[in-house]
């Protein structure tokens, strides 16, 4: 069709029909720019979360060898409001891929929780452990997560994992969020702000370690962390064993004097169902084959492991990341 229109432009058609040739052709263009995958022919977008957090160096770490080694992509990392946002954005193709916690994308996948209806997500790998902080300073007198009633204490960003995270904490400590505390809603970076300048008590992170804007904190700041521990089998009772897991922050990650028992979270490296087999196939091999470039970037690459990478419970591998696994495994 544009080949004929093209040929009727060159032999002479009327000013009008010209005109209408053109708005053909307008049109054609911008119905395929329409039909381009998210971020537009061969660009790929990373959903991460925000700044001072491990998913957003991770993810941008990730974006660097996609541009690097997977030929005839480039790939960018978006600042987000991480887990639950990014199953969003990744279930309404806005993302490519996107970093997620596990309990968040169980209620995506099964649409509970804060999801209306089950998306279509899948996942290329499980990458690491999230670990529950609880941040306060020495000088508050907060010693627990029971003592956080009555206090301003950040649960979070609206839509971030950590928001998830801290209500259920809260609750499996017998508080009503709503009513018990005094909720912020902020990033961990806006968190370390606040709690320096002493506009909040305390905050909730769900990250991996060490997390950056913590470090920082703890330069400043003789800080605290306060264990969630005893909340666990609470926590496993309500949403499931594989979900919520026993873990410890070393006392040397924060120089906090000892270590901390917490709540465990995996993370995972989510796409939509839709996603090309062959891409998801290409980009779950980038991740191991480029596994101590991204180290680099964050040390918890490191911890991206072939037989846990595939216990993604209870989303499905894509079909390209199983495929990638039955073929190395």
């Amino acid at each position: 069709m544009v080949a004929r229109s093209g040929e009727r432009w060159a032999s002479g058609a009327s000013p009008v029909g010209n005109v209408l040739v053109l708005l053909g052709l307008v049109f054609i263009a911008v119905f395929a720019a329409g039909c381009q995958p998210p971020g537009g022919e061969n660009r790929l977008s990373i959903a991460t979360g925000g700044s001072g957090g491990v998913y957003n160096v991770y993810g941008g770490g990730i974006a660097d060898q996609i541009s690097a080694n997977l030929e005839g992509y480039v790939a960018t990392a978006e600042t987000t409001s991480a887990s639950v946002d990014n199953m969003y954005f990744v279930a309404d193709r806005k993302s490519d891929l996107g970093f997620t916690l596990a309990d968040t994308a169980a209620d995506g996948v099964s649409g509970e929780g804060i999801f209306d209806e089950p998306l279509p997500v899948q996942a290329l790998a499980q990458l690491y452990t999230n670990y529950t902080h609880v941040v306060t300073t020495e000088d508050t007198g907060i010693d627990t997560v029971e003592d956080l009633a009555g206090q301003s204490v950040s649960v979070g960003d609206p839509g971030s994992g950590t928001e998830v995270v801290a209500l259920r904490v809260l609750e499996a400590a017998g508080m009503d969020p709503d009513a018990d505390i005094r909720g912020e809603q902020l990033g961990v970076s806006e968190s370390v702000d606040a709690l320096r300048d002493r506009s909040i008590d305390a905050f909730f992170w769900s990250g991996g370690l060490p997390t950056g804007a913590i470090t920082d904190l703890a330069t400043t700041d003789d800080i605290r962390l306060l264990p969630t521990i005893d909340y666990l089998d609470g926590l496993q009772r309500e949403y499931g064993g594989e979900i919520y897991l026993e873990a410890e922050i070393p006392a040397d990650v924060y120089e906090t004097g000892e270590d901390v028992p917490t709540v465990g979270v995996p993370n995972y490296l989510v796409v939509n169902e839709a996603m090309d087999e062959e891409l998801a196939y290409e980009l779950t091999r980038l991740l191991f084959e480029q596994q101590e470039e991204l180290e680099d970037v964050h040390s918890e690459a490191a911890n991206l492991d072939f037989e846990n990478a595939q216990d993604v419970w209870p989303l499905e591998l894509h079909p390209g990341a199983r495929r990638y696994y039955e073929e190395e495994g």
